[in-house]
């Protein structure tokens, strides 16, 4: 590492990313804040570009692949309200970051990633870092993990041209799930909740009451589970590749 890159120097763009990217954009969650103030990003990007770890922008990793900008992964983390004795999944492990992140509010976490020499760096990062409750997984994330369900949390992070059936029946009740979705020319990152009682199917915007939510779309599906879907802002991701998902 050079000189312009030590250890103080990262620390402190790291602190900078929390204040400028973070708390400047509305993310409130402390302990969101905490576990990104702590985590070293600059381990989970490639060599070369360890000086851009803490920029507000997303980064290749290989494999086509790319680590989310930090205000995306604060964003979709913040959206599931993670317990310390939750049970995640994530669909798209790519460099193990958000998996740090998850890893740092939750119990347990299962993370599917289907390409093997990102999945195998990943795991050994993570490894390394300390992180134990993370469970590593080469696979189709499209099918998630049915059996270690039910899920308090799903994280997907890559672009599905629909909620696939399948995660939404792998959340427990009152599980949350972000995952961004095709729409139209766009990508549509969206909340599902798993809830409680049997009302109807809604797609809503951010913020808007469950009755404004069903005048928006006039989305129902009566009795069965029921998922509520909150639009929460455009994104850019890379597609999900899978049985439900893209084709390769």
């Amino acid at each position: 590492m050079s000189a312009e890159l030590n250890e103080t120097d990262l620390a402190r763009r790291r602190h900078s990313m929390v204040g400028d990217q973070l708390r400047r954009r509305h993310i409130t969650d402390r302990r969101v804040l905490a576990a990104m103030e702590k985590i070293p990003r600059h381990l989970f990007v490639p060599p070369g570009q360890r000086h851009a770890a803490y920029e507000d922008g997303p980064l290749s990793i290989g494999a086509g692949q790319t680590i989310s900008q930090p205000y995306i992964v604060a964003r979709m983390t913040e959206l599931l309200c993670l317990t310390p004795t939750d049970r995640v999944l994530e669909i798209g492990t790519g460099s193990g970051y958000q998996a740090a992140v998850l890893a740092e509010l939750a119990g347990d976490v299962w993370t599917i990633e289907r390409h093997v020499d990102l999945a195998e760096q990943a795991e050994a990062r993570l490894t390394g870092l300390g992180y134990h409750n993370v469970h590593v997984i080469t696979g189709d994330g499209s099918m998630g993990l049915p059996e270690h369900a039910p899920y308090d949390a799903i994280v997907v992070t890559a672009a599905a041209p629909f909620v696939p059936d399948c995660l939404k029946e792998q959340l427990a009740m009152n599980g949350r799930m972000v995952i961004p979705v095709a729409s139209g020319p766009h990508q549509d990152l969206r909340l599902i909740e798993r809830v409680a009682r049997e009302e109807d199917e809604v797609i809503a915007q951010d913020g808007d009451t469950p009755a404004e939510a069903g005048e928006v779309s006039g989305a129902r599906r009566p009795g069965g589970p029921c998922f509520r879907e909150t639009s929460i802002l455009t994104c850019v991701f890379v597609p999900l590749i899978g049985e439900h998902g893209y084709p390769r």
